[in-house]
């Protein structure tokens, strides 16, 4: 278990990175507050320590350490929770998301993601439940992902795409063993089906991936009957992504408006609040020195 925990607030007040700390193993996760925390509340919290995907546009995920069990997991929402003292927020909270997309892979480390959401749902039975994932090639964990979430109703699931066709996905997202986008099509179309519920596509926009091309392919493989799209502005693993965030945010919500004119259901990640500590997934600074001091240490 972790043993000690740093918290970085941002400048604006309404989000907290918390970092967890063991000699073997570092975590972190994020908390959001939206207006006040019984009105809506997400934490998104890492599933591994470090992560093997090696996404080019996380500071942290070029360095796997490994796996966090599902107490490692659980313990990273209700230290959240108890620290800001709101540990009763399944009772009077309007909206809760837990959400499993800081660090790591969720499908990677599925036996203990798995336990770890019947473990929440458990006890914090009015919480969404929302796996986010790149789509890794591992048909068990695929087959037992969709069991979970017939089983239980609040499990949301969201595709980590960023890139309209597969040799761009690729150079992005190098690792090879991945579903390709038409396979994730299909993947979220059979979720849907078993579970009556919509999956997300979650699309980084950099500058160069919103072009007319890019929005026909989209809208070729994705269907607005079956898919939402998440539209996110946080693309880097540097220390001065906010400005960059906020410049991005109007031709983001132009991309989006070529979507909500054919009918999809949108949303846009902004970055309000949050990039001046690093908010984005593997992006806090903090937790990528300690990965380089750990491999110094273990030389």
């Amino acid at each position: 278990m972790f043993n000690n925990f740093n918290v970085f607030e941002s400048s604006e007040k309404n989000v907290w990175k918390y970092v967890f700390t063991a000699e073997d193993k570092v975590a972190e996760a994020v908390l959001y507050r939206y207006n006040n925390f019984y009105e809506r509340t997400v934490i998104c919290c890492s599933t591994m320590s470090g992560c093997p995907v090696g996404c080019s546009f996380c500071g942290t995920g070029k360095r796997f350490i490994k796996n966090l069990t599902a107490d490692e997991i659980v313990y990273q929402i209700k230290t959240i929770l108890k620290d800001k003292q709101i540990e009763d927020i399944n009772i009077n909270g309007k909206r809760i998301q837990f959400m499993f997309m800081s660090m790591g892979e969720p499908l990677l480390n599925w036996n203990e993601v798995e336990k770890a959401i019947r473990q929440l749902n458990k006890e914090y039975n009015n919480a969404e439940l929302l796996i986010s994932t790149i789509a890794p090639n591992v048909p068990d964990n695929i087959t037992n992902m969709i069991k979970t979430s017939k089983d239980i109703e609040k499990v949301g699931l969201q595709f980590s795409i960023h890139k309209s066709n597969d040799n761009d996905r690729n150079i992005l997202i190098p690792y090879k063993n991945k579903l390709s986008l038409e396979e994730i099509r299909d993947l979220g179309i059979l979720w849907w089906k078993e579970t009556g519920r919509h999956p997300y596509l979650n699309y980084c926009i950099d500058g160069t991936n919103n072009t007319e091309i890019d929005i026909k392919n989209l809208q070729t493989l994705f269907s607005p009957l079956v898919f939402n799209f998440t539209f996110s502005v946080v693309c880097s693993a540097d220390e001065n992504m906010k400005e960059a965030g906020f410049k991005n945010l109007s031709s983001i919500r132009n991309f989006e408006s070529a979507f909500i004119n054919k009918g999809y259901n949108t949303r846009v990640f902004n970055p309000a609040g949050q990039d001046d500590i690093g908010g984005g997934c593997g992006q806090l600074w903090f937790v990528q020195q300690w990965v380089k001091e750990f491999d110094k240490r273990n030389k």
